[in-house]
């Protein structure tokens, strides 16, 4: 009897101790890794290696997602988003991952962890052509590796990965052609491979990846013709931008909603057909070589919001009688050669859309309008004798300037050669022997925004359509204890909904009446704004009248922030959550990043943010993200019933806000607070903007009117440039306020600076981050 209860004991404790064994495992193996991405802050959570990563509480940056014990989704997003202005392959000091760090053997760890369906490792400085024995990730389903430094060729054998439909790997170094076995993926939905040096053409067989919603290679040098993709019958969405595709465009996929193929050297006619692709939502042709009329019914397809064939030689009349969607915002006809009047429905003040038509021959506003000879030259033929003998004239003189720079660079080979040779070991020693300190290589990588960053939709939460029943049960029935407060576009509302998840709830009145279609239409283009420095719209709901003919409110439902907002940490009231400059310094980098993928990011961008320290929010870990952006998507009703706190320093300026720059102008007013903390507040509402702007302009008066915390832990030098790019945001006429993305250079700049004046002393200011 002895016996066998000694061995049921010991089996018991063998089946306890296995799944701690597979825990303890895992821990291990995320230990390894962790060591092998060389401690980045990111990680931090992991510094306990007794810890179970599987109840690890999910960030923006990190999160592992598992089934029972087996981790099944792993996130990093790290903060190497810096580019430097040429790659050679070789680590780079401060931007890629060291020498030390070897791809083949991270990927060979990171395959240990069998059950992995997610993998998304973004911006972490990841260095070195992508091994084949990624493919051992046998499970896998969704691969994000953007925003690195990989190169060479995309491993072939990423094509038996039977399970893998989305594949990302936008913002890397892949130099060779576009891979020639996409159609052996069973289940590829998802192929981005934007803004990497990708050259030749794109294959044929791309067109039988049958289950493809989405297509993109923007930002290459791919060349060639836009190959057949006809049989695609789920692509939804085909960016093909900034390459060097010269062919004739074909007929494309009925189920197309976005087309963007801008800045190419397409040639030939729209086709027809582009007329009957009713899903379409939008369309740039922009910067291409087209000719001929476009097809009139692209103006009227149902869904049609952006429209864009500027900078072509599009030539001949619109037909007086052609119609235009209801949902049509955004057309441009700029700098073509269209002849004779503007059609009726493309008048910009109807329904509030914006038409562009500068540079043709309309007979409309002749002051923006060429001669209509000018438009004419189209029409000649391209085989006269003047043209042949013009042509056969600078062919000769390319030929001798040509045999005449051969000769040059064959007599002063040596010469060559030996100048290359010491400017590759000088580079190298530069290399070396590198320092923190600021460099001019670093101000150049200051100006360089990754598209991972810009466009990073798949590192966020899902968006979800609620239901009122659901939102009423989070906040028990929009009870007061869960209202957060009322402003001009609304109530906020803090609930929690039944997985735990803390929400904030935005009750949005519409002044102006939509369809149901026409509002999810804007609703949809408004969940695409993802941003780490963004608060994450979750989802919306819409309270329609009984009939559902019109909409009565809308409620967006975003993340809980739960740090408050940027004003608490200025006012001095709680000295030991009052930010310092560097915490400063990283806020306003983050919003500037927020809104300059706000203008750049989308098409068409969202240019009036409200922009206020009250609408920027500090999470936990004092990660700046902005709110309650992007509304004027849904409304422009709501700025125009707004009473926006800023403007009334611009009395008589309004028509100078009228631009994108007006988000430039309430930024400088957000560097203003952030300069002078709780002394802005004492100034009460009369205070006058500008006067105050005049009367700190010399460094002598600075003291007086500044944040003490703000001359007590800046460089004078960081300071100065801050204080630079705030005068010129704030400055009256608009031509004069600096765009956002120079307003962002220049913070990481004083950034730079402040680290530099640091020394030895540990920053809070990391030069990665900035």
């Amino acid at each position: 009897m002895g016996w066998h209860l000694s061995i049921l004991i010991m089996a018991t404790t063998c089946f306890m101790l296995f799944p701690r064994s597979d825990q303890s495992s895992q821990s291990q193996l995320l230990q390894q890794l962790r060591k092998q991405l060389e401690y980045p802050r990111q990680l931090d959570a992991w510094g306990n290696p007794s810890s179970d990563p599987c109840y690890t509480q999910p960030t923006a940056v990190l999160a592992v997602t598992c089934d029972g014990n087996a981790i099944t989704e792993l996130k990093i997003v790290g903060d190497r988003i810096s580019k430097p202005p040429k790659f050679s392959g070789f680590s780079v000091p401060n931007v890629t991952l060291s020498e030390a760090f070897v791809l083949d053997s991270f990927v060979t760890t990171l395959a240990r962890l069998t059950t992995l369906r997610v993998v998304i490792l973004v911006s972490l400085g990841l260095w070195g052509p992508l091994p084949d024995k990624i493919h051992r990730l046998s499970s896998l389903e969704v691969l994000d590796l953007s925003s690195n430094f990989l190169y060479g060729s995309i491993p072939p054998k990423l094509s038996v990965m039977s399970k893998l439909h989305t594949v990302t790997l936008d913002g890397n170094y892949f130099n060779v052609s576009v891979p020639d076995w996409l159609d052996l993926f069973s289940n590829l939905t998802v192929l981005r491979l934007q803004s990497n040096q990708l050259k030749g053409s794109i294959p044929s067989s791309i067109g039988k990846a049958a289950m493809l919603t989405e297509l993109a290679l923007a930002g290459n040098s791919i060349s060639g013709d836009v190959p057949n993709l006809g049989n695609l019958s789920k692509l939804e969405m085909l960016d093909l931008r900034d390459n060097e595709l010269d062919g004739e465009l074909l007929e494309m996929p009925t189920a197309l909603v976005t087309i963007l193929l801008s800045k190419n050297s397409l040639k030939g006619e729209i086709p027809q057909q582009f007329g009957q692709l009713n899903r379409l939502q939008h369309l740039d042709l922009s910067f291409n070589f087209l000719v001929g009329s476009p097809p009139e019914g692209i103006f009227a397809l149902p869904n049609i919001s952006y429209l864009n064939l500027a900078a072509n030689m599009l030539s001949g009349s619109l037909s007086s009688s052609l119609t235009c969607s209801s949902t049509l915002g955004f057309v441009d006809l700029s700098t073509n050669r269209f002849t004779g009047d503007l059609p009726a429905c493309l008048n910009g003040n109807i329904n509030n859309k914006v038409v562009k038509f500068d540079g043709n021959c309309f007979s409309a506003d002749p002051a923006h309008q060429h001669e209509a000879k000018y438009c004419q030259q189209s029409h000649k033929g391209r085989g006269s004798n003047k043209d042949v003998g013009l042509v056969i004239t600078v062919v000769g003189i390319l030929f001798i300037v040509l045999v005449l720079s051969l000769v040059l660079m064959a007599s002063n080979k040596r010469s060559c050669q030996k100048v290359l040779a010491e400017q590759q070991f000088l580079q190298k020693h530069k290399q070396d022997n590198s320092t923190s300190g600021m460099s001019s290589e670093l101000l150049v990588n200051a100006r360089c925004i990754s598209n991972a960053v810009k466009l990073g939709t798949q590192i966020q939460p899902s968006y979800h359509i609620f239901s009122l029943e659901e939102l009423k049960e989070a906040t028990k029935s929009f009870e007061r204890s869960a209202f957060l407060g009322e402003g001009a576009i609304g109530k906020l509302y803090m609930g929690k909904l039944e997985n735990g998840t803390l929400i904030a709830i935005r009750c949005l009145a519409l002044h102006q009446r939509y369809s149901i279609r026409n509002l999810k239409l804007r609703l949809d283009l408004l969940a695409k704004l993802r941003h780490p420095n963004l608060v994450c719209l979750l989802g919306h709901c819409i309270d329609s009248a009984v009939d559902e003919s019109s909409v009565k409110r809308v409620f967006l439902v975003y993340e809980y922030v739960p740090g408050g907002t940027l004003s608490s940490y200025l006012s001095g009231s709680s000295p030991e959550k009052t930010l310092k400059w560097c915490g400063r310094l990283q806020v306003l980098i983050a919003i500037a990043k927020a809104v300059h993928f706000l203008h750049t990011g989308i098409i068409p961008g969202s240019l009036y943010n409200r922009l206020k320290s009250s609408s920027i929010l500090l999470d936990e870990h004092l990660m700046a993200k902005l709110s309650d952006y992007g509304l004027s998507i849904i409304t422009e009703e709501i700025y125009k019933h707004e009473v926006v706190e800023g403007k009334r320093y611009l009395q008589n300026n309004v028509a100078a806000m009228e631009d994108s720059e007006d988000d430039v102008y309430y930024f400088g007013c957000i560097i203003l607070e952030v300069l002078m903390g709780p002394k802005l507040h004492g100034k009460g509402s009369p205070f006058v903007l500008n006067d105050l702007v005049v009367s700190i302009s010399s460094q002598e008066e600075r003291e007086e009117v500044l944040d003490p915390v703000v001359i007590g832990t800046s460089s004078q030098d960081s300071l100065s440039v801050v204080f630079s790019i705030m005068i010129k945001c704030l400055s009256i006429e608009s031509s004069a306020r600096p765009s956002i993305e120079e307003v962002l250079w220049n913070l990481q700049y004083a950034a730079q600076v402040q680290v530099t004046a640091d020394g030895d002393q540990r920053s809070e200011v990391s030069p990665q981050a900035c």
